[in-house]
């Protein structure tokens, strides 16, 4: 099954050009039931890469472009009158698919984030009277825009701790960006084939499951995650000031899902400790609430991760 997930990298690959940390981290989330957020500036590739891995799964893919005037029924579905029939049926939205690329997510407001919510944690979309369930797979990929600043809304911190990874995306180098623009200009990209279906993506997760973890890598996780909550008591007192809220429990669970699924993707049969710091700062970034100290004096939640790294003990 190792090769599968290789296959599916090189179909993605066919129109995307790098970006590797991205496509991993879209892996792992879908291999774990998880979600993804992304942040970086456009022409990136993020709505591309989502869309070649749903033609690579042969899974449904539907996108919503977020805006300040988005309702929750734009996105859920809504009960709609039926003059004919004098009576109401159900009008799905665009949530009910496979993948779904949620675009420039801080642009819709409360009500709208909060219809998200119970979509991302339950997989469950309530419509009137009626709770329908959503078919498996179902992964949101949402994107957002660090450039922007009018018209944005801050995500609540119960919605950013259900996306089990947080990725921020830099520029391709050099030789990609010339690599993307020769293909572009010449129109050499190839088509993206189905290269798995539905029962083989649940193989993958089963296979996932049995990565073995050593109960000293697993403590070794537990002290990362406490350690943001009372780094006093790992010699951190510089970063106490910083820290208002540590990492959710939810970290511990998606660190240890997150991890095995790094180790599969690498081809190994255990974790090690350089898949937890591979995968750390994915984690944990957007779960750490930082001071008024900290944004005053320009400390990031990655510096401290990258910090926390560097203090506690690797078995």
């Amino acid at each position: 099954m190792v090769g599968k997930i290789q296959k599916i990298k090189q179909e993605v690959s066919k129109v995307v050009v790098g970006q590797e940390r991205m496509i991993d981290g879209m892996l792992i989330a879908l291999l774990c039931d998880g979600h993804i957020l992304i942040e970086g500036v456009p022409g990136l590739a993020k709505t591309t890469t989502v869309n070649a891995l749903a033609s690579s799964l042969g899974l449904g893919f539907k996108r919503v472009q977020f805006t300040p005037d988005l309702l929750p029924s734009d996105i859920l579905g809504a009960e709609i009158y039926d003059p004919q029939n004098n009576n109401f049926k159900i009008k799905k939205g665009p949530i009910f698919t496979n993948l779904l690329l949620a675009d420039e997510i801080n642009r819709a407001p409360a009500k709208v984030q909060s219809a998200l919510l119970e979509v991302m944690q339950e997989k469950q979309v309530t419509l009137g009277d009626t709770t329908f369930k959503l078919d498996l797979p179902f992964f949101v990929m949402a994107t957002q825009n660090p450039v922007e600043q009018e018209g944005v809304y801050q995500l609540p911190e119960a919605q950013l701790d259900r996306f089990m990874l947080k990725i921020v995306v830099d520029y391709n180098t050099k030789e990609e960006e010339l690599e993307i623009a020769r293909r572009i200009s010449s129109g050499a990209f190839e088509e993206i084939s189905a290269v798995i279906d539905a029962s083989e993506l649940q193989e993958l997760k089963e296979a996932i499951k049995a990565v073995h973890i050593d109960a000293e890598v697993e403590k070794y996780i537990i002290e990362l995650v406490s350690a943001t909550r009372d780094p006093k008591e790992y010699g951190l007192q510089d970063l106490e000031d910083f820290i208002q809220f540590g990492a959710s429990p939810r970290v511990s669970i998606d660190m240890f899902k997150a991890v095995k699924a790094m180790a599969y993707l690498r081809q190994k049969e255990f974790v090690t400790p350089v898949d937890v710091a591979y995968v750390a700062k994915d984690v944990m970034r957007h779960r750490i609430v930082l001071s008024y100290e900290a944004e005053a004096e320009g400390i990031t939640t990655d510096e401290i991760i990258q910090k926390v790294l560097e203090t506690v003990a690797i078995p």
